[in-house]
């Protein structure tokens, strides 16, 4: 087995811990940043709610779609990853910088590397998390979608290509921002255990794999959790000025959720975020994490 792989292997057992670990609190932080103001006084208001009203398998609501998308999302970046690491790697081999083996890349190569995965995985995040935000916040009775499947059919039906990737452009400016910062503050927490410790990457202890990952997540969120609560905006948004749309780009819609909202609106449902973080990428980092280790054993 290659080393790509293995990598995207073990991306996609990450990208599955992920999803279930994270799917509850996900849905909590949509319909919190997609509901009117006023809506809800809090975490705790909007998941009673869904709770009373839709019972608790609404917390896994369009999980199907994650499920299947979101393991892949996952695998591209860590195969997008690794394969920019090992570039920067034989890069550094050749200007004699990196360490022995140059695998001790710098900032910048980190931060670009994470950017690079960003971008690659922006082109299936897009589309597979806006089939999930309408299927998390349409009604209980009577919904419009029958599941992700007769989501996709009928906005394409509806609306072409677009439709599916309605908030592309948002969404590949929150994978790049964020996955650049994601993965510098993990390699770089790991390269000062393997500095300090004199050990190798294989030698990680999982415990450290999920406190790093959940330290990636807290970076990765507050950097992009504004930019976040613009997409999901964007991706609720009707599709044509006959089926309700609100916000003509992007940045049509920070401007009206400034105006009429004020910035605390850019910052609603933050707290199932900041709950969620910790949990879904250390999951995210352990399933990686020991998936490699036992794929490169065999």
């Amino acid at each position: 087995m290659s080393k790509t792989v293995k990598d995207l292997t073990a991306g996609t057992v990450g990208g599955i811990a992920q999803v279930l670990v994270g799917q509850p609190f996900d849905i909590v932080k949509v319909r919190m940043q997609t509901a009117p103001k006023g809506t809800y006084s809090g975490m705790m208001h909007c998941a009673g709610g869904i709770l009373k009203n839709e019972g608790p398998l609404a917390f896994y609501k369009g999980t199907l779609t994650p499920l299947l998308g979101i393991g892949v999302c996952v695998s591209i970046q860590f195969g997008v990853i690794e394969y920019m690491k090992r570039l920067f790697a034989h890069q550094n081999l050749v200007s004699g910088s990196g360490g022995p083996t140059g695998k001790d890349l710098n900032a910048g190569q980190l931060f670009a590397s994470g950017v690079t995965a960003g971008l690659a995985n922006g082109f299936v995040s897009g589309p597979v998390e806006h089939i999930r935000i309408r299927l998390q916040t349409q009604p209980s009775i009577n919904p419009p979608y029958n599941g992700p499947f007769d989501a996709i059919r009928k906005i394409h039906k509806a609306h072409g290509i677009a439709g599916i990737f309605k908030g592309q452009g948002v969404t590949f400016l929150r994978e790049a921002t964020g996955y650049g910062v994601y993965f510098l503050a993990y390699e770089k927490l790991v390269q000062r255990e393997m500095r300090t410790k004199g050990i190798k990457r294989e030698d990680l202890s999982p415990v450290n794999a999920i406190l790093y990952g959940a330290t990636a997540g807290y970076a990765l969120w507050a950097v992009i959790y504004p930019i976040d609560m613009i997409k999901s905006r964007m991706q609720t948004d009707g599709f044509t000025s006959a089926t309700g749309r609100r916000y003509a780009s992007s940045l049509d819609c920070a401007k009206q959720v400034w105006r009429s909202e004020g910035p605390k609106a850019f910052l609603r449902g933050l707290g199932p975020t900041l709950i969620r973080s910790p949990f879904a990428n250390g999951a995210t980092f352990l399933g990686f994490e020991m998936a490699n280790r036992f794929l490169n054993s065999l």
